[in-house]
């Protein structure tokens, strides 16, 4: 069996060219059938679903953490400032669910609904239904009293028809080799962001060159820690409080070197421990064999409240984007949005 390890390094390094040989007819697999299917929704030979309100999807053409959940957070705040009741819908990876669609509460178990599922109502209060089948949750969201429904990580869902979408690329990692799955970390042809509404590059640390867009469907959006939070108690400290001490960090993301690396940005000297995304956490995966702190995302956290002690503290991440580039993105929003309780 191929590791993870060994197919990061041929994505983003492009080592070992032997592994490239083996899977490029693989890849060329996936694109034919990835393309065809699309082509298919477009062309009518498959049929996408409306739900009777604005569908903005948000997603990604990579696998892998983008810094997709922090700009769906932020998307959503700014709709629900304008007056518009947002509902936030999502697979629900994860969670085992004894039904889907499922709708979802800050008190829902992360074990039933996925993680992700339980932040967006933590950070948002939006309504949030979780479901493999993205028509049927946007359809019980709509029953709920959803004005707009944002679709996280939706882009390749064709099924349910969408008003526009906004993909997120991560500015470190972009593209990789730019081959589709498995010999790159492709979901689809580069090609497919010409059709996307807006572009989005998350800039996640300060090893990441802040760049002005270079087009009008782009934008930048910087992630920020803003402090930690202990995850038994709500207590909140300062990022830099965590600097003259041991310090541990665990983190079960797509791209958990990225938290790693904005640690360490933030002064912080972490020995760290890296899980697959969306693993259930046991207590042995989140302690320590000493009593330093242990920090970790908000996704992880979530899944950790059964088990956390005085220790742990999860690291809130925010995402900003610029006054200008707020602005592209709230122009978009006017031009589907319908108008709520006086504003767009």
């Amino acid at each position: 069996m191929i590791s993870d390890h060994s197919l990061q390094r041929l994505w983003y390094e492009g080592k070992p060219r032997w592994l490239l040989i083996v899977l490029l007819p693989l890849s060329v697999l996936f694109c034919v059938v990835a393309v065809a299917r699309r082509a298919a929704y477009r062309i009518g030979g498959l049929r996408a679903r409306t739900v009777g309100r604005p569908v903005i999807v948000v997603g990604n053409i990579t696998v892998g953490g983008t810094g997709k959940t922090p700009f769906v957070i932020w998307l959503a705040q700014h709709l629900q400032q304008r007056g518009l009741r947002v509902a936030i819908v999502l697979r629900g990876y994860g969670g085992q669910s004894p039904q889907w669609p499922r709708d979802v509460h800050r008190d829902t178990p992360a074990s039933e609904a996925g993680d992700e599922a339980v932040l967006h109502a933590v950070r948002t209060g939006a309504i949030v239904v979780a479901g493999p089948d993205r028509v049927a949750a946007a359809a019980r969201a709509v029953e709920m009293g959803a004005d707009v429904v944002i679709s996280d990580d939706g882009l390749q869902h064709y099924r349910l028809a969408r008003t526009c979408e906004i993909a997120v690329v991560d500015q470190r990692r972009g593209l990789g080799n730019r081959l589709l799955l498995p010999a790159g970390p492709l979901r689809e042809p580069p090609a497919r962001l010409r059709s996307v509404d807006l572009v989005v590059q998350t800039v996640r640390s300060a090893g990441d060159p802040m760049v002005v867009a270079t087009a009008a469907g782009s934008v930048t959006a910087r992630s920020r820690m803003t402090g930690a939070v202990s995850v038994l108690s709500g207590e909140q400290r300062p990022l830099d409080s965590f600097r003259s001490t041991r310090v541990h960090a665990l983190a079960a993301i797509g791209n958990p070197q990225a938290f790693f690396a904005a640690l360490a940005d933030a002064g912080i000297a972490a020995d760290t421990r890296a899980l697959p995304d969306h693993a259930v956490l046991t207590s042995e995966d989140v302690n320590f064999a000493d009593d330093a702190p242990i920090l970790m995302t908000e996704k992880d956290a979530v899944k950790c409240r059964g088990l956390a002690d005085a220790r742990h503290w999860f690291v809130r991440m925010d995402v900003e984007l610029t006054h200008e580039d707020t602005g592209k993105v709230m122009a978009l929003m006017d031009r589907v949005l319908p108008v709520s309780g006086g504003k767009r």
